[in-house]
């Protein structure tokens, strides 16, 4: 039985490969689909959670603040003192009618031991009450609940037999002094309520409003809203959104993210329970001026976040891929290596023969390729015997005589080339670009220890955003500026590949980039290869930046304080790699910003020799932070040459400013 080949072989080890794969694959690609379901899921339950609280506190706070004018209204206070004045109530319902045009369901309500109501709509006006209060009577506890309870308003969804209405009810307490008067207010009915707010607009999406104490006050299914609630106390709401959770870990979670957002407004709080017997993401938010929380709660597995068409379309993708690249492996492998075998194995043959004049058609830096030349060179070195050996010789002795040549002219060339080498560099630097998009809103100090440095600057644009930073290179002189180089390059590799928009990704990708140019052992060992690194993405729209450092920290100063966001301890090509983190700021127009090199804190000067500091950084800083940047350039190169005196330059210097406003990043040139 014939053995397999080499070819066959190779087949059968990429199919058992792919196979192998295919599994971990699979894995992978569910977990990636459930991380992507999970994130815009969250993103979708707090941006409906944010327009539901939006446009209900648009509406219901409308209605507060009329129902508060006409509960503080001294018409209103004069009448409920003496209620049976003919004249006073008169007054009263003429000053009452004209909030009602105002009113949303154009209908007002007082109540005191009477309970006076009209609807504009489809009750006619009266001035006799439409009912008696009776404290014995169920239908009026809300009233009597209000009175004792309710501090200032309360809103309450309930069922109001003397109407024959059922609403929002706003109800504002009319005070004479210390003294309750009655309560007056309006309402908004719950049936356009519910399908102005909560209807639901996508399944899978179910928005629901609650009282302090968990209550339900609004939900799209009717059944299941509290009535009454707003003017109970905890644990006597007959519907509670308590009851609709799977058990006490999940309750406990949710009354502690109530908590949390009503102690800090504006804050949204995301969490996964159980909700009517099935898993759920809810996002909620409090509505302090109302004293409601807002709750989205989003059915993953009902709502439709990933279209179908994209998941078949990936599909198809990747079935397109698997097939390009088995068909790609095994060209590949019959090009550069089964081919260049069987070319070798010919050659072998025929010097084995005697035939010392054949040469192995074999080329490339691999194995085969040394193995190829191997036998290429014994060839030549038997069929040439002592005449190549001298022939070598004497081009080893030109080449050797060339070579003193060129040394005696390379001294001369080596300065021309660091002259040369500083203007390339300066060339490269963008200070045109920093110059177009920040014009006066900028300055850079950047001063080389030699004619040539280790410190550059960067700058990208990504539309009305910019990504910004300077680098400090291991080094001085050239072998600094040649690590310029190769920063450079890493940086520009790394935003190609991770996008200006994150400047720890960035610093994350460059230092992969440094490793893979450095990654002969015997170079780093010889050299300093690290680097350290500050960068900053300035959104314009969102008024935000992001800062992440490699032991480089940004500095803001507004006149008043100077505030130091430090980097991650690890440099770029360090030893140990560094874990990078984007920190988030509010850009303000009245701070300026400052990224500075280690060249500044270690320059030595002063009575004494020590150096800069980070103290004098700090106070040149605060003094000077409110200046235009170009004078504050001027005094700091005057403080730091000032400082330094007759001592040399220790190391780069490089300082890069900014200021955040309107007019900046525009992409026009500013004089």
């Amino acid at each position: 039985m014939r053995a397999w080949g080499l070819r066959t072989k190779s087949i059968l080890a990429l199919l058992l490969a792919c196979l192998i794969a295919l599994v971990p694959t699979g894995l992978i690609g569910w977990r990636v689909l459930d991380g992507i379901r999970d994130y815009y899921g969250s993103a979708y339950a707090r941006s409906s959670v944010k327009l539901l609280k939006e446009e209900v506190f648009a509406r219901v706070a409308r209605e507060l603040a009329l129902s508060q004018r006409l509960a503080r209204s001294e018409i209103t206070r004069s009448w409920l003192r003496d209620e049976d004045n003919p004249a006073k109530r008169a007054l009263f319902f003429r000053e009452a009618e004209s909030f009602r045009s105002d009113f949303h369901d154009h209908s007002y309500s007082v109540v005191s031991h009477r309970y006076y109501y009209f609807n504009g709509d489809n009750l006619p006006f009266s001035e006799s009450p439409r009912a008696r209060l009776d404290p014995k009577d169920p239908q009026f506890a809300w009233f009597y609940n209000t009175m004792r309870d309710t501090e200032q308003f309360n809103l309450n969804t309930d069922y109001d037999k003397a109407v024959d209405q059922t609403k929002v009810w706003i109800n504002v307490i009319v005070y004479d002094g210390d003294k309750k008067l009655g309560v007056a207010g309006t309402g908004l009915d719950l049936t356009r309520f519910l399908r102005d707010f909560v209807a639901r607009p996508d399944p899978g999406l179910t928005p629901m409003i609650l009282d302090a104490n968990g209550a339900i006050q609004i939900h799209p299914e009717r059944q299941l809203i509290a009535l009454n609630s707003g003017t109970q106390k905890e644990g006597e709401a007959a519907s509670t959104i308590f009851r609709l959770l799977g058990g006490p870990a999940d309750e406990a979670a949710l009354r502690q993210a109530m908590r949390a957002v009503s102690s800090f407004q504006g804050e949204l709080r995301i969490l996964n329970v159980r909700l009517s017997g099935r898993p759920q993401l809810l996002a909620l938010a409090y509505m302090p001026e109302l004293k409601w929380y807002m709750v989205s709660a989003v059915d993953l597995q009902t709502v439709q976040l990933i279209q179908p068409v994209w998941l078949w379309a990936l599909l198809g993708m990747g079935l397109v891929l698997f097939t390009a690249l088995v068909l790609g492996f095994l060209y590949v492998v019959d090009r550069l290596l089964l081919q260049p075998i069987l070319a070798l194995r010919s050659s072998a043959q025929a010097i084995a023969a005697g035939n010392y004049t054949v040469r192995v058609p074999v080329t490339g830096g691999d194995e085969l390729g040394e193995l190829g030349r191997a036998f290429d060179t014994m060839a030549r070195t038997v069929a040439s015997h002592t005449e190549q050996l001298e022939q070598r010789v004497s081009e080893r002795t030109a080449a050797l005589e060339e070579a003193n040549k060129r040394m005696l002219a390379a001294h001369k060339q080596i300065d021309d080339s660091i002259d040369y080498a500083s203007l390339i560099q300066r060339a490269v630097l963008p200070e045109r670009e920093l110059a177009q998009a920040l014009g006066p809103h900028h300055f850079v100090l950047w001063w080389p220890r030699d004619v040539v440095g280790g410190d550059f600057y960067v700058f990208r644009r990504d539309g009305d955003n910019c990504l910004l930073g300077v680098v400090d290179c291991a080094g001085h002189g050239v072998p600094g500026a040649l690590m310029t180089m190769l920063g450079g390059a890493a940086i520009d590799q790394a935003i190609n590949v991770a996008g200006p928009s994150s400047p720890a990704a960035v610093l994350a990708q460059a230092d992969v980039a440094v490793r893979a140019m450095l990654r002969e052992g015997e170079l780093r060992k010889a050299l300093a290869t690290s680097m350290d690194a500050g960068l900053c993405y300035l959104d314009r729209g969102a008024r935000r930046m992001l800062f992440a450092g490699a032991k480089i920290s940004l500095y803001w100063s507004d006149g008043a304080q100077v505030e130091e966001l430090k980097g991650s301890r690890r440099a770029l090509g360090d030893r140990r790699v560094g874990d990078y983190q984007d920190l988030s700021l509010e850009l303000q127009p009245e701070r300026t910003y400052y990224l500075v090199t280690d060249g500044v804190l270690d320059q030595a000067g002063g009575e004494h020799g020590f150096g800069f500091g980070s103290s004098r950084l700090a106070e040149m800083l605060l003094q000077h932070a409110r200046l235009p940047l170009e004078e504050q350039a001027a005094r700091f190169s005057d403080i730091i040459n000032a400082y330094r005196g007759a001592y040399p330059q220790r190391d780069d210097i490089t300082i890069l400013s900014f200021r955040f406003d309107d007019t900046a990043f525009t992409g026009q040139n500013h004089d």
